[in-house]
């Protein structure tokens, strides 16, 4: 089964006082894959200028720009329409041999990597350890590892910050979409597996009619390397499915943070961002 989905990802800056100078990235534009069709996508900005478009090194669309005259709001705005589906002929999963294969350690070094919102912590390593002893193949400690996060963690929005942990996370007992992401990856990354952090969005009602406009949020998820790369969304507790919208790909947030920028002036005053998924086909 296949949805189109339009999306509207709409970001407006406030800032105390006049910014001179703003340089910029957003990372909101969806990427085209096997389970996923761009058909349309557009990214403005106002005060007007004209973004740079590039691929940075973890394949994520990035529109870079800079205003040079001064201002008091900035408005970044990406527009989409996405056609997606489900992966249903996925490799084989393969054994915990061919993961400690001394190429496969080396071509995925840096999603097995910690970073500082996947950090190393010794009572991951155990948790990782058992879930690993326990599970027959890679992939299946992988769906282990998942469900334990989804049952360790509450959802809570407003309990964590952009830079909150994986243990930070995990010690408080609540977080967001962000958190479930990167707790999953820490006991993964130490169970050997290799996985990486997916930001997009997630369109929140499966009986959506078409053309009905509901407001949605960014989202996270996982993907794991099994022999192939798998989706999972620990906050829900289930695979990647038609109503994902992937963007972006990174270690953590930090990779694939949506707006990254450096201004001259304010300080920033308030930020409002609204996302709008309508269900087109």
């Amino acid at each position: 089964m296949s949805w189109r989905i339009a999306v509207s990802h709409r970001s407006h800056y406030r800032y105390a006082g006049p910014v001179g100078k703003s340089y910029n990235e957003a990372r909101i534009t969806p990427l085209t894959t096997t389970t996923q069709l761009v058909l349309e996508s557009a990214v403005a900005v106002t005060p007007a200028t004209r973004p740079y478009r590039y691929i940075d090194y973890w394949g994520s669309i990035v529109h870079a720009f800079d205003v040079h005259e001064a201002h008091t709001d900035l408005v970044v705005t990406g527009a989409s329409t996405v056609e997606t589906s489900v992966l249903v002929a996925a490799a084989a999963p393969v054994g915990w041999d061919v993961l400690a294969d001394a190429q496969r350690l080396d071509d995925f070094a840096e999603v097995l990597a910690p970073t500082r919102a996947v950090p190393v912590d010794d009572r991951l390593v155990a948790v990782a350890a058992e879930l690993r002893a326990a599970a027959a193949t890679p992939d299946d400690a992988a769906r282990a590892a998942a469900g334990w996060v989804h049952d360790q963690l509450r959802y809570l929005p407003g309990s964590t910050g952009v830079h909150t942990s994986a243990v930070e996370a995990w010690d408080g007992g609540a977080g967001v979409c962000q958190d479930f992401a990167h707790l999953t990856l820490a006991v993964l990354r130490a169970a050997g597996i290799p996985a990486r952090y997916c930001s997009g969005y997630l369109h929140p009602n499966a009986d959506a009619g078409v053309g009905q406009r509901l407001l949605g949020e960014s989202h996270a998820w996982v993907e794991w390397w099994t022999g192939d790369w798998r989706g999972f969304d620990p906050t829900s507790g289930w695979p990647v499915g038609e109503r994902h919208v992937l963007v972006a790909r990174g270690r953590d947030y930090t990779d694939v943070a949506p707006f990254k920028g450096v201004i001259d002036g304010g300080p920033t005053a308030g930020l409002s961002v609204e996302v709008a998924l309508t269900r087109v086909g």
